[in-house]
């Protein structure tokens, strides 16, 4: 791979005086899919506020198209091209499907204009007809397909997904999953975390497994083995369903 388009280096990250990540190193480049997964508590969520800003970091522990970017705050992180889908949405209750995109539209810097609000509607259909709708009427998937588009109307280089399908019927998560080839097709890298380790592996071109706030293993998606996760995801001596 090239210049990565997103990396860390060493990435540590605390709570106050624990530690949650020790030495992270990661890189992803245009147009790649990068799966992030480990058990609950592993440093996941953590990894992705990190190198979003949400976190205070060192400069040069995250570096995007190789600058410095460590510790900058999340709006400058979007203002430079990276996006994140939370964990539960966090849409604005009380406004339209519409209005919730137009957030990102009217907030974003000039410049490039690949996602717009009809492409948002052909990569999920159903929101254009419920548009109008308030956006606390929506079930759990079409809220997360409303957050998802709202991330990507900041026409992000990257886009930092935080377990997309958590709580979602199997027919809905399929639904969202079939968008990733379409987004990332489009340039935009994705960091997926996700703990269905299938799930992650089919949606993937390569992937990290993480414990305890390490990474314990990396590979390409296809190349790696069930007993190599298995062993990765939990420690020696446990299984992965």
């Amino acid at each position: 791979m090239s210049e990565p388009l997103l990396s860390t280096h060493g990435l540590k990250a605390f709570y106050g005086d624990f530690q949650a990540l020790f030495g992270v190193d990661f890189e992803i480049g245009s147009g790649e899919v990068v799966a992030l997964i480990g058990a609950h508590g592993a440093g996941k969520s953590t990894f992705l506020k990190s190198v979003m800003g949400a976190i205070k970091v060192g400069a040069d522990m995250v570096k995007l198209q190789g600058k410095p970017s460590g510790g900058l705050p999340p709006h400058l992180m979007v203002s430079n091209g990276v996006a994140i889908v939370p964990e539960g949405r966090r849409l604005f209750a009380g406004m339209s499907v519409e209005d919730n995109l137009r957030v990102a539209i009217d907030h974003k810097a000039g410049g490039s204009d690949t996602w717009t609000l009809d492409r948002i509607y052909k990569l999920f259909p159903i929101l254009k007809d419920k548009r109008r709708d308030p956006v606390q009427s929506l079930s759990g998937g079409q809220q997360q397909m409303v957050s998802i588009g709202r991330a990507l109307l900041n026409e992000p280089k990257v886009l930092l997904c935080d377990e997309i399908s958590l709580g979602l019927a199997p027919k809905v998560i399929g639904e969202i999953y079939e968008a990733i080839p379409s987004i990332s097709a489009a340039g935009t890298a994705i960091v997926l975390v996700e703990q269905d380790v299938g799930l992650a592996k089919k949606a993937s071109d390569r992937l990290y497994c993480m414990l305890e706030g390490k990474v314990t293993l990396t590979g390409n998606s296809t190349d790696v083995s069930r007993e190599e996760i298995s062993a990765a995801y939990f420690g020696a001596g446990h299984a992965v369903a």
